[in-house]
């Protein structure tokens, strides 16, 4: 019997137990990689609250491709198909004979809880409930339709946390997540290892100088500067990038004084994994190999741009030094930023100094004790 819709003043006064009888649980949230680590507090929440249910993460192909084989909460992902509003543009037709089969796989599933973990839920939501799960819990903006058990949908929020109270409402308790919350594999490793091989008593540190958003990008010659000053003591230099970036990390290599290795597209993301956790120090813009590194245990330090640092903050903070720019025109137009995007793509984290960064980065290494 399907549970009779909750309302968010209903969902947020109660602490909701857990069910009896889950064997199969659903989690919605095809985003990218920052997004993932985001969710693992609610993902480990959920398998513990039901240890012996199968938990099936609705997500992308590089989901399946990167969790196969690996422990942790996560025991199968199931591939969506660009769905509109929901991995495709609203608006736009979609492949409907795809979709039509996608949903029928996810109905014999016979699901016990399906949780929507992907926005507002102004698209998501309807398409969640098509999955005909016995109870159905998740985010609700004001245009989106309820779900049987939903919370106010809000913006800017520390996403971990307001992903874990979604999973309360489907009787997890929140707790914090293991150290590490996401597991090494063998192949990481081996892969790390022949992009970068080891040295005898290496003191990696990698820079991370690229992200989605040319926004939130701190400037190359500041991690060009920034990468001499930790060569200058002793660290091993690495630049890490997508294809994409490999302009731009080569950038940030020809402006060092010092050698340092480029490693853009020479990695997967198991393969980023295996070199991160070998570092004794991530230097990042705000973007998903940043909370890899938290999500691994890697001391990091983490350049941000305002409500970026209040989405993005991991709930154990002791491993991230933030640098904040609290910047909210654009340094073209004037534009406020925080409500409306302008055109510009220019950097509303450069006023973030180098010698700011540079403390961060020693205080990071001091309290694991491989400062020099």
């Amino acid at each position: 019997m399907r549970q009779r819709a909750q309302g968010a003043q209903g969902a947020q006064c109660m602490q909701w137990p857990p069910l009896a009888g889950v064997r199969r649980i659903a989690v919605l949230r095809p985003n990218a990689v920052g997004d993932f680590v985001f969710a693992l507090p609610a993902l480990h929440a959920l398998k513990q609250a039901y240890p012996d249910a199968c938990l099936t993460l609705v997500g992308k192909e590089w989901h399946r491709d990167f969790l196969a084989g690996r422990p942790g909460p996560v025991d199968d992902v199931a591939v969506m198909p660009p769905v509109p509003g929901v991995g495709a543009a609203p608006g736009t037709g979609g492949d409907g004979e795809a979709i039509e089969d996608f949903i029928a796989r996810m109905r014999e599933q016979s699901l016990d809880v399906a949780l929507q973990m992907f926005g507002g839920g102004r698209h998501s939501n309807a398409f969640l409930q098509r999955f005909g799960a016995r109870l159905s819990v998740g985010a609700r903006a004001r245009d989106a339709p309820p779900l049987d058990r939903w919370l106010p949908y809000r913006e800017p929020v520390p996403r971990r946390l307001a992903l874990l109270e979604i999973a309360g409402l489907a009787g997890a308790p929140p707790t914090l997540p293991p150290v590490p919350e996401l597991a090494l594999v063998d192949a990481d490793r081996a892969e790390a290892a022949a992009a970068l091989p080891p040295v005898p008593g290496e003191r990696l540190a990698v820079l991370q100088p690229g992200a989605s958003d040319p926004r939130r990008r701190w400037p190359a010659h500041r991690f060009a500067a920034l990468g001499d000053r930790l060569a200058r003591q002793g660290l091993r230099v690495a630049i890490n990038g997508a294809p994409a970036e490999a302009a731009l990390v080569a950038e940030v290599a020809g402006r060092m004084r010092h050698p340092a290795v480029p490693l853009a597209g020479r990695l997967g993301l198991g393969g980023l994994c295996g070199l991160l956790a070998r570092a004794r120090l991530l230097v990042s813009n705000d973007t998903g190999p940043l909370h890899l590194a938290l999500a691994l245990g890697v001391p990091s330090v983490g350049i941000f741009w305002l409500t970026n640092l209040v989405e993005g903050m991991p709930l154990r903070p002791s491993l991230l030094h933030a640098a904040l720019s609290a910047r909210t025109r654009c340094p073209v137009c004037g534009q406020d930023n925080v409500a409306l995007r302008c055109p510009h793509d220019a950097s509303f984290v450069a006023d973030v100094g180098l010698d700011e960064v540079a403390v961060l980065a020693g205080r990071a290494l001091d309290e694991t004790g491989q400062a020099p």
